[in-house]
């Protein structure tokens, strides 16, 4: 059955998402202009739809079901005929900045590897699993923010990676009870840390060793993350600068924790981060909103 809501409705419906669900985003997200903060919202909103489904514990027969009637939602939504909050912003969103429906779909088919796949043979694998997830809502952001040149495109790939793998440090305890470890076998093998151990929550110095890896990757992936910030509009570059910044003290946070990420989860309190997005702010010479 289609259900009738309006256009502000639909973005209110997909703020609420963002603000409830990715704490961190928020506090990025508040430094764009209006109707870019609007339209990120509805990514956003995308993004945890397909994920949720993912995550829930149903069979898998079910989440297959469900990630279709999405892609159907989604295709729905490009003809001009979208039904439920979110496509309805969406909708709004692919035709003001030109998204092709191609972004959203490899966004899908991302999230539709964990309905299949829990193990990872090398970082090769786990970096198709990170692109998916992340570094195209990184590219469908990009049409969003605006950039100079389209090398921009490469970078924001290799922040979602970045932000991906620190997502994939913090959460190892809360993936692994849902069954799934996503650091790579042959790098664990070569550190001789086995998989029992990780479920029993040890860290010893192959634990160590094997994260301080992750953490070089990630460091270096940040590091070309950040040549996107010149090539994006003021405005923009301050969202994408706290993005970066509090992703990357993130994974600082958990290497002076000496990633230990079992015993307690790992975050950035609320008070750093509104002070993080006030440097960012002056840094760029614009106002504070009143948000904050």
């Amino acid at each position: 059955m289609t259900t009738t809501t309006s256009l502000q409705e639909a973005y209110v419906h997909c703020q609420q998402v963002t603000r409830r669900e990715a704490r961190n985003f928020y506090f990025a997200f508040i430094t764009l202009p209006g109707h870019k903060r609007r339209a990120i919202y509805a990514v956003y909103a995308f993004a945890r739809l397909c994920d949720d489904i993912a995550d829930e514990d149903q069979p898998l027969e079910e989440k297959v079901a469900q990630l279709n009637d999405v892609r159907r939602s989604l295709a729905d939504a490009y003809d001009n005929k979208p039904d439920g909050p979110v496509f309805v912003a969406l909708s709004d969103v692919a035709a003001t900045h030109q998204i092709p429906q191609q972004s959203f779909e490899d966004l899908i088919a991302g999230v539709e590897i964990d309905t299949h796949k829990s193990r990872y043979a090398n970082f090769d694998e786990l970096r198709e699993y990170c692109y998916g997830v992340a570094s195209t809502v990184g590219l469908i952001c990009g049409e969003i923010f605006g950039y100079k040149d389209p090398i921009a495109r490469e970078y924001a790939v290799d922040l979602g990676l970045a932000m991906q793998i620190t997502n994939i440090m913090r959460d190892i305890q809360e993936d692994a009870q849902r069954g799934r470890i996503y650091l790579p076998q042959d790098e664990m093998a070569r550190s001789g840390y086995t998989e029992d151990e990780l479920l029993r929550g040890v860290v010893n110095q192959q634990f160590v060793e094997l994260m301080s890896a992750q953490a070089q990757r990630a460091h270096a992936y940040y590091d070309s993350g950040a040549r996107l910030l010149p090539l994006v509009p003021i405005r923009s570059k301050a969202c994408v600068a706290l993005l970066h910044g509090m992703y990357e003290r993130l994974l600082e946070r958990i290497e002076a924790n000496g990633f230990d990420v079992f015993h307690g989860r790992i975050r950035l309190p609320t008070q750093e981060k509104i002070i993080l997005t006030a440097k960012l702010w002056a840094t760029n010479l614009l106002p504070l909103p009143r948000s904050l």
